[in-house]
């Protein structure tokens, strides 16, 4: 997500610390060895070169694990010259086996490493088909997309959105699935796909939410029945008219978007709670369309309840109509770059819950002058 032009090459700011610790194996082979050198012999520092190839089998591949295991060896034989009393054949045993179980270590961590990294990029590529790359602009509306995983390990989860351009103007998802794991990813695949396909044919906000809630009822039942209760869903969609001036909204539960206009900040509450999808079968089908005027220059912040819940160390919630407030007019690419940065802040580095937000601005429709 970070876009950058041509610039110059720059060390890490965390290279040299990175160096530090790779060569670290290396230090410790040549401080026991002075230490040994350098101390009376009854104090035996040379009895802790084994350490140096047990600690190379964490950062170093096989072969360099060996040779820092072989070079151990020699310092030991080299100390072996001075002070013939150091129980080297104890010691130089010792420094061979914990070299092989260290090299045999060193290939086992090479193999998950490895193993992790194609898990990973599956699961990038499975991201970049569920959560594709939003268009940065749509008609006059601008688009910006954030995507937080509460686990830097994880790449995909049960928060999505989507935006279409169809022939109603833009039509904006995002949603929520109840739940983790794989269920929770497949669910909102189902989602996401089934917006996919039916914002560009229905004609109306309604039409398009019962076509989610079938598809969420039809992969809850092709599930096992144990992971039934966490198929449901939270879900916003929005529509913006192909000129602007308007937002229709259709709020499932969803958190409540905020609007920006003119500096005023505006909770978009619903006026009747509508019901998050996979539901309707216990609380009925109660699908309620707000529609808000959204003309040039105003922005709204769709969001997951990520955002909203992110706690700092006391346990207060993340203030975020006040936050924006506080942060005053802004685009949507910085306000969404602010918001990652100020939540990170805010929870102290550690996020609870994945995190989904589309910010959209409405901007003037671009002149059209008749052809000649």
């Amino acid at each position: 997500m970070i876009r950058s032009g041509r610039h110059r090459r720059r060390r890490p700011p965390n290279g040299g610390r990175r160096e530090v610790v790779l060569l670290s194996p290396v230090i410790l082979t040549v401080l026991i060895a002075g230490l040994a050198f350098a101390t009376p012999r009854e104090i035996a520092f040379s009895r802790l070169l084994p350490a140096a190839p047990a600690l190379a089998a964490a950062l170093w591949p096989v072969v360099p694990t060996i040779l820092l295991g072989a070079f151990s060896l020699m310092v030991m034989i080299g100390l072996s010259l001075v002070y013939s009393d150091l129980g080297t054949p104890y010691t130089a045993a010792a420094i061979i086996a914990v070299t092989l179980a260290a090299a045999y270590a060193s290939h086992l961590r090479l193999q998950r490493e490895e193993m992790l990294f194609q898990v990973r990029l599956v699961a990038d590529a499975a991201q970049k088909v569920l959560l594709r790359p939003l268009p940065r602009r749509i008609q006059n509306v601008e688009i910006e997309s954030l995507y937080l995983a509460a686990q830097e390990q994880a790449r995909i989860g049960g928060d999505f959105y989507e935006a279409a351009d169809t022939p109603y103007g833009v039509r904006l998802l995002i949603g929520d699935v109840r739940g983790k794991g794989l269920p929770a990813v497949g669910a909102a695949s189902a989602v996401i796909n089934c917006f996919r396909e039916n914002a560009y044919d229905q004609p109306d906000l309604r039409s398009i939410i019962h076509r989610l809630e079938a598809s969420m009822a039809r992969y809850s039942l092709a599930t096992p029945a144990q992971d039934q209760p966490e198929h449901f869903a939270t879900a916003l969609i929005a529509e913006i008219p192909n000129g602007g001036g308007r937002v229709s909204i259709l709020n499932c539960g969803h958190p409540p978007p905020l609007l920006v206009r003119r500096g005023e900040i505006r909770v978009l509450e619903s006026t009747t709670p509508s019901t998050p999808l996979n539901l309707a079968t216990l609380l009925g089908e109660h699908y309620v369309v707000d529609t808000v005027a959204f003309g040039a220059g105003d922005q709204m912040l769709l969001y997951t309840d990520g955002v909203t819940e992110t706690r700092d160390r006391d346990g207060s919630f993340f203030p975020l109509p006040d936050w924006m407030r506080q942060l005053g007019p802004a685009p949507p690419r910085e306000l969404l770059d602010r918001l990652h940065r100020d939540l990170l802040h805010y929870s102290g580095g550690r996020l609870e819950d994945d995190i989904a937000a589309l910010a959209v601005r409405c901007r003037n429709p671009p002149d059209r002058k008749d052809s000649t």
